[in-house]
């Protein structure tokens, strides 16, 4: 049965107006109106998009795509619980959108609360109503939040934003690694949508080094095997959990440029591409270690795991 996405990371849009969103407006320069604004004719299209697919191809199932980033608290203070709540409010608006087909009364609040006048047709309100057969996402990190304002240092890495967490290690590029909020996220979008989940992304980058072994070029790379073993054992506990999940598919199979940094050096794939930043290279391609272990993986159906 075909599977189809609508837009792709669709709550990027908050952080990066331009590439997410194709909004030409600097992002210093772009007012809160006229942003969410724009992610309301996004919605809108969404919708659209969805009555459209599911007339013309009805025995196919049309999802969502929401950038994931579960927010913690970064201590047990109330407050810091309620600035953790409100925070990943602002992506589970578009996911509400998308699976309840009307606005929620949080965003509704925000909207008031922060002179957001949206213009919205009765059409707009019709279209919204048709919504989603499951939602799909990307995960590669986890963050926390405060309101302690004193405490609010920003992540390197993190595109969504969000305060560092002291508890994890982190990528070459600031990126948190956190398996376990990989179980959270699922729980969390089954919990408070019940439709099927897609994992569409999720993945390590990091910079290899093309080696020989026994006269074949490859990439020893061990930490990228780790990071998938740990994520999808918690996928594993998920389903333990009841969560009702479509699929899983990592950020990407082969070496390609990064979007977030533009960089070729940023590497995600099972197999290198002979590619520098500065365009140099042969454009050969060599297996990864980690290209074998996925190839068991999906043979194991993983089964192979714990092993």
């Amino acid at each position: 049965m075909p599977y189809w996405l609508t837009f792709n990371e669709i709550n990027s849009v908050l952080h990066a107006p331009f590439m997410s969103g194709g909004i030409a407006t600097p992002k210093e320069q772009l007012s809160e109106q006229d942003l969410y604004q724009a992610i309301h004719h996004e919605l809108v299209a969404s919708a659209l998009a969805t009555k459209i697919g599911h007339e013309l191809m009805p025995q196919s199932k049309i999802g969502c795509m929401i950038l994931s980033m579960p927010t913690y608290p970064l201590s047990p203070d109330p407050a810091d619980v309620v600035a953790a709540m409100e925070a990943e409010r602002h992506n589970f608006l578009f996911g509400d959108v998308h699976v309840r087909g009307a606005y929620p009364g949080y965003a509704l609040r925000y909207f008031r609360e922060h002179g957001i006048e949206l213009e919205i047709t009765e059409e707009d309100r019709e279209l919204l109503t048709h919504t989603v057969d499951f939602v799909s996402f990307s995960y590669y990190m986890s963050s926390c939040e405060t309101a302690d304002e004193s405490k609010k240092v920003r992540g390197e890495g993190n595109l969504l934003g969000g305060v560092p967490n002291p508890t994890l290690d982190a990528s070459e590029w600031g990126w948190q690694i956190d398996p376990q909020g990989l179980r959270v996220v699922l729980n969390q979008f089954w919990d408070r949508w019940q439709k099927p989940l897609f994992i569409v992304e999720n993945g390590l980058g990091a910079k290899d080094q093309l080696v020989e072994v026994n006269g074949v070029k490859t990439v020893e790379d061990d930490y990228r095997i780790n990071y998938m073993r740990d994520h999808l054992i918690q996928v594993g506990e998920a389903l333990a959990d009841g969560v009702d999940l479509l699929g899983y598919t990592m950020w990407g199979p082969i070496d390609l440029v990064s979007a977030s940094t533009a960089q070729m050096s940023k590497r995600y794939g099972f197999i290198y591409v002979d590619r520098n930043d500065d365009g140099t290279g042969t454009l050969e391609r060599y297996r990864k270690k980690s290209f074998a272990w996925y190839q068991s993986v999906i043979a194991s159906n993983g089964a192979n795991l714990s092993e």
